[in-house]
């Protein structure tokens, strides 16, 4: 599930959630779910970038994005109940020829620092 959102060169899609039932799992649904979001991001709606927030302990979704095409831009703290840090992961599309939606932060930040469009 997803939506886009922002203005200007911060017009972007967000993944809300990428769920696949265990029995359905090692499919690649996730990544075909992912490409159709993405295929909108970029034909319909023109987004310059997609972002989307996972939990810094789940390695096999991190690596899943990565091979997609996604990066670490921001380590955020806390960002999950129990006080588990998240990642904001982004992957730049054709509308943003100069990749600047992925420049990686440099410091961790809390979620009360975060910006929103």
């Amino acid at each position: 599930m997803g939506k886009v959102e922002g203005q200007g060169e911060s017009w972007h899609g967000h993944v809300t959630a990428v769920t696949v039932a265990p029995e359905y799992r090692r499919q690649q649904l996730a990544k075909k779910l992912m490409n159709l979001l993405e295929d909108f991001c970029v034909k319909i709606d023109k987004a310059y970038f997609v972002y989307l927030f996972v939990r810094a302990s789940n390695t096999p979704a991190i690596k899943m994005y990565g091979k997609l095409g996604y990066l670490v831009c921001r380590w955020v703290l806390r960002y999950y109940s129990g006080d588990e840090d998240g990642l904001d992961m982004r992957k730049a599309l054709s509308q943003d020829v100069e990749k600047k939606s992925v420049i990686p932060l440099m410091k961790p930040v809390t979620p009360d620092e975060l910006e929103y469009d």
